[in-house]
């Protein structure tokens, strides 16, 4: 790998088109990495310092100093102009545009001094409270849990059911095969917000409201699964399935033994996607449930935004750890992306 990234067209230096393709590359990693940097970086900023303006990259938090005769640390300032001026104070109070003041040597004696003749002293702190209060706040266990029992058995689901339809509609030749898939795809162009109606009325006549069943089922059959898994069969000979009928193999053993194995690569590629979709869900999961012991981590992202205020601190902090889940499997599965999307797209 390290040859391959440092080989030049060059020999002696640099080309103009080594330079050219470096830079290229560096843009690219800067726009794909960056807002994930800054989200994360920014998630161990205080409330005060995400507000701050113009934004800076690190977390920086004002010092405080525990001053004799006062009960809680007092923030500090450096005086700019004035008889104080270069001097540290720590502020008691301040009251409009005055800011009283004392010195750490003489606690008792108070000065007033105008805000704009002052600025904070601060230095570089994270702000790790930010994740001890989601773990105070919320039972965020129980919302992981919700959001990890709704994509993994809803991935089991959507596996099953789109690789078994994508088998008969690959391997069976049957009258309407064709329309059959064509609907299907055609399902495509109807956009979601469209069928939520009359999905809540079926969920809700089956007794699956407010529960997590009634997040997972509606949405096991996915058109896009069918036809990425059904392109991807097609690729498979149908021979090996007419010698496995000659030695008495039956269709669900068929099915079992010989296309999920040959079909790992388009599997996995759906499991991606399928992962996905589920862990990021949000709109289907507010509709059908009601009680926040039910909430997934999206719903719980959504109680830190209120009316007329948010919670930037603790909305950033537990956006990074809803990330990292979803992050890790698309890392161990990636491996499996380009092989599969080039065997089911391109065939």
């Amino acid at each position: 790998m390290t040859p391959f990234l440092t080989r030049t067209r060059g020999r002696q230096r640099l080309h103009w088109t080594d330079w050219l393709a470096y830079a290229y590359l560096c843009l690219g990693v800067l726009l794909m990495f960056g807002p994930v940097l800054w989200l994360v970086i920014s998630s161990f900023k205080t409330e005060r310092e995400l507000q701050h303006y113009p934004p800076r990259l690190l977390p920086y938090v004002q010092k405080m100093e525990k001053v004799p005769g006062y009960s809680d640390p007092l923030p500090v300032f450096k005086v700019t102009a004035g008889p104080l001026a270069g001097q540290e104070v720590a502020q008691v109070r301040r009251i409009g545009i005055v800011s009283q003041v004392v010195r750490p040597d003489a606690p008792q004696t108070i000065v007033k001094v105008p805000i704009k003749d002052r600025k904070p002293v601060e230095h570089v702190a994270l702000a790790t409270s930010n994740y001890a209060k989601l773990f105070k706040r919320f039972n965020f266990f129980q919302f992981f849990y919700n959001s990890t029992f709704i994509t993994v058995v809803a991935t089991i689901i959507t596996l099953l059911i789109n690789s078994m339809a994508a088998f008969a509609l690959s391997k069976y030749d049957f009258r309407g095969r064709g329309t059959v898939m064509a609907l299907i795809i055609g399902t495509l162009m109807i956009p979601p917000t469209v069928v939520l109606v009359p999905l809540f009325l079926i969920v809700r006549d089956f007794g699956m409201i407010d529960t997590l069943w009634g997040v997972i089922i509606p949405g096991a059959a996915t058109p896009t699964g069918v036809f990425l898994l059904r392109q991807y069969m097609l690729t498979i000979p149908d021979e090996i399935l007419d010698a496995a009928r000659m030695d008495k193999a039956s269709e669900w053993k068929i099915y079992w033994r010989i296309i999920l194995p040959l079909s790992a690569p388009a599997l996995a590629v759906l499991a991606i996607l399928s992962i996905m979709w589920r862990w990021n869900d949000f709109l289907w999961p507010l509709i059908a449930l009601q009680r926040q012991e039910h909430f997934t981590l999206q719903l719980a992202l959504n109680s830190f935004r209120g009316e007329f205020n948010t919670d930037w601190a603790s909305l950033l902090a537990m956006t990074v750890l809803t990330l990292v889940p979803i992050v890790a499997v698309f890392a161990f599965l990636q491996k499996y992306i380009a092989t599969g999307i080039a065997s089911t797209g391109g065939k």
